[in-house]
């Protein structure tokens, strides 16, 4: 593979067929190593307040091994780096020093560097070369990093509105178009509402993937709060045929499938308002092939979720505000079918606002596109 040189204010980066391959003097791998090393709970801080001083004095040329050094970096570490790289390009910008744009450009066009890094990248670029920035911007249309493809699908949503009132048709294709590529879900309902000013409708649930279909069960005993900790039959064996002891008689599992534009699956409405109770909701979802996804949870309620009869997580919170894609929680899915099960327990208060006994779900990539059941 033939190498070739990028010279950057000094600094030669070397390229091996097109790609970037930055990095940082001796004197910083060191530092930089402190900073990634923070972790949760103030881990690290204290070695990494000189190790920040040394890193944040490098020259400008270090810039896209800084950015490099990001990759693979946790969200606490991520924060002192960015820092760093902030300071970097301030302090050199302030003292009339050249930002390296090409080398800064060239990382940014690489896919697997990490989103947030890239996303520093293309700010930079901003700061240093509008227009250069404004020329890359429409590329991210598709990119994997929604930290890049949102500002890019924005383009898409302000060409569409600028034509509103002279073109409808293509007002709504462009508009259409956005939501095609739209992945973040405040972006996708913001682009509902303006198609739906237009007399357009959209299949939310089909845009945002939600498992709609499922068995339902219930109610079984929360009082206290003790239903979330205790295993009731669905944890223990899956028999949707099986009759239960519930909390106030025998139950069994009844069909459920939601109409509602953002998938709530709503206990209430086959079990009636109740509290201090416990249900269970489990979905068949039908995949060709084994393939990691993210399991995404919106819930104002204890909640518990297994995949394949493993637990992947639970919160013992009850009536905090419920935001789409609220949770996201990395699980694998195999060939064929999978059975996914929601635990959703009701507290005790008798509030209006806390009635609601319910829960939305979907399963994406890690951009957020919809994985759908093949069945």
């Amino acid at each position: 593979m033939q190498a070739r040189g990028l010279l950057a204010g000094g600094f030669l980066f070397l390229t091996l067929g097109g790609a970037l391959q930055a990095g940082v003097p001796a004197r910083l791998e060191g530092p930089v190593q402190v900073l990634k090393a923070v972790g949760p709970e103030g881990k690290g801080n204290a070695e990494a307040s000189a190790a920040w001083k040394q890193v944040a004095s490098a020259p400008l040329p270090v810039l896209p091994g800084l950015l490099e050094a990001m990759d693979g970096a946790n969200d606490y570490a991520l924060n002192w780096l960015r820092s760093a790289v902030e300071s970097v390009e301030e302090r050199g910008r302030k003292s009339g020093g050249k930002i390296p744009v090409a080398a800064v450009e060239e990382f940014l066009r690489d896919t697997r560097h990490h989103p947030r890094a890239r996303r520093l990248a293309y700010e930079i670029l901003q700061r240093a070369e509008p227009e250069r920035a404004r020329r890359l911007l429409p590329g991210f249309v598709k990119d994997p990093a929604n930290e890049l493809r949102r500002d890019a699908v924005q383009l898409l949503v302000v060409a569409a509105g600028e034509k509103v009132t002279g073109d409808r048709a293509a007002a709504v294709a462009g508009y259409r178009e956005a939501l095609g590529h739209a992945r973040e879900a405040d972006q996708i309902d913001d682009l509902a509402k303006k198609l739906g000013e237009l007399k357009e409708k959209v299949d939310l649930q089909k845009v945002f993937g939600w498992v709609t279909r499922w068995k339902m069960v219930g109610p079984f005993d929360n009082t206290g709060g003790a239903g979330f900790s205790k295993a009731f039959p669905p944890e223990e064996k899956l028999d949707v045929a099986a009759e239960m002891d519930g909390k106030s008689g025998k139950v069994r599992w009844v069909d459920f499938e939601s109409k509602d534009d953002y998938g709530l699956i709503d206990f209430n409405k086959p079990f009636s308002d109740l509290k201090e109770v416990t249900g269970y909701a489990m979905a068949e979802f039908w995949s060709d092939t084994a393939r990691p996804v993210q399991l995404r949870l919106g819930c104002k309620n204890g909640w518990k979720v297994w995949v394949n009869g493993k637990l992947l997580f639970g919160r013992d919170e009850y009536h905090r505000n419920m935001e789409i894609d609220q949770y996201r929680l990395a699980t694998e899915l195999k060939p064929g079918r999978n059975v996914l099960l929601v635990k959703c327990c009701q507290n005790e208060q008798k509030e209006d606002w806390t009635k609601e006994w319910e829960f939305q779900l979907r399963l994406t990539d890690e951009q957020g596109t919809p994985i759908v059941s093949t069945k």
